[in-house]
């Protein structure tokens, strides 16, 4: 049973997936931290400095000033700023990953078809191959 297990995790698509994974992991790391480090305080800034984290709503009917003095007083809270920085992480992530694919779509090399080896008889429509002088089905010339 080991052996078996060591030939499974030793398959190549079982390691492409745990690389991708890590990759991907790290790659989204990244890509939040774009998003909550340099482009939601460009887009605040632009907005008039709204900060995008402290847009909530508390169930409870009460004013908080920030999500932190909601958490505090343990309100329930709908937290749209939050839910938005992570719709824009998404939206950057799938656009990297659709221009990935793209561009390795791309890069494949085309199937050139392969040359026929068979005609059609003109008397029978049957397949007989390509260098036959005499139909093997109805034993007609072939030109």
């Amino acid at each position: 049973m080991f052996k078996e297990f060591k030939a499974f995790i030793m398959k190549g698509n079982v390691l492409d997936l745990a690389v991708g994974i890590i990759i991907g992991a790290a790659f989204g790391k990244i890509v939040s931290s774009f998003v909550s480090d340099i482009l939601m305080p460009v887009l605040s800034l632009g907005m008039g400095k709204v900060d995008f984290s402290n847009i909530f709503v508390s169930l409870d009917g009460k004013t908080y000033a920030t999500l932190e003095e909601a958490k505090k007083a343990g309100a329930a809270t709908l937290n749209f700023g939050i839910f938005t920085n992570f719709v824009i992480d998404f939206l950057i992530v799938a656009f990297a990953v659709f221009l990935i694919v793209r561009t390795a779509n791309r890069l494949k090399k085309e199937e050139v078809p392969a040359a026929p080896n068979t005609k059609l008889c003109p008397e029978c429509l049957s397949n007989v191959p390509i260098g036959a002088r005499k139909c093997a089905y109805c034993t007609s010339a072939l030109g």
